[in-house]
């Protein structure tokens, strides 16, 4: 995830901001983070998950096994261990087998977490700070598959929320390719678009009030 995130043409990017902005009063703020969260209870459930499954197993085993072999089974500590290694095995899983956390995080939880940093995204990065309240956050959350638009008042009295799926769409298929950064320029000259259509004109005496960079904050503990 880190690699896609390098792999960032920034310029292309910058650029592509620039030529949107200059069409209207818009302010896009591009940030791309490889997670929004570490999903602990992902990790815990993965935990219980395996030593349940591992338990119930040797249950059966103890229960209808007659043969000469697994002796080491019968005892104690034979039980104990299995059950270790199984939860062990099951907490490494689900914290570094992403598609794995992603289900047993829930598609309820990754959609909350995202947002939640999204909208911390917005206030760091400052995207309320423009004259008209005309900043527009677009959110790419790689290890959740999540993105999100955000729009501030200004833009939400003509913007309807629905108006950004295509936007998501056309990110999604840039890192379905691999290749995010088409995706981001090409979203991002969707914005332009969409905001000259619903009259987010730009006004004469209009400036670059944020930078056109897209942003690419990383967290402490990143293990990506």
């Amino acid at each position: 995830m880190d690699t896609m995130i390098d792999r960032l043409d920034q310029d292309r990017i910058r650029d592509a901001v620039g030529r949107a902005e200059e069409r209207t009063a818009g302010e896009i703020v591009p940030v791309v983070v490889p997670r929004s969260d570490d999903y602990e209870v992902a990790v815990w459930r993965g935990i219980g998950a395996a030593m349940l499954f591992v338990l119930t197993g040797v249950l059966l085993t103890l229960q209808f096994y007659d043969g000469w072999g697994l002796g080491w089974l019968f005892a104690p500590w034979g039980v104990a261990l299995s059950v270790l290694v199984a939860g062990t095995t099951g907490g490494l899983l689900a914290r570094y087998v992403y598609p794995l956390q992603r289900v047993l995080a829930g598609s309820d939880r990754l959609d909350e977490t995202v947002h939640r940093r999204a909208l911390q995204a917005f206030i760091e990065e400052e995207v309320f700070d423009t004259r008209d309240r005309t900043g527009i956050l677009v959110f790419v959350s790689l290890r959740e598959h999540r993105i999100e638009v955000l729009g501030d008042t200004g833009i939400n009295q003509q913007v309807e929320p629905g108006d950004w799926a295509e936007v998501v769409a056309r990110i999604q298929r840039g890192i379905q390719n691999d290749n995010l950064t088409n995706g981001l320029v090409e979203a991002v000259e969707m914005c332009g678009d969409l905001l000259e259509r619903r009259g987010v004109d730009i006004r004469p005496e209009d400036e670059n009030e944020l930078t056109d960079s897209v942003r690419t904050p990383r967290q402490e503990s990143n293990d990506d």
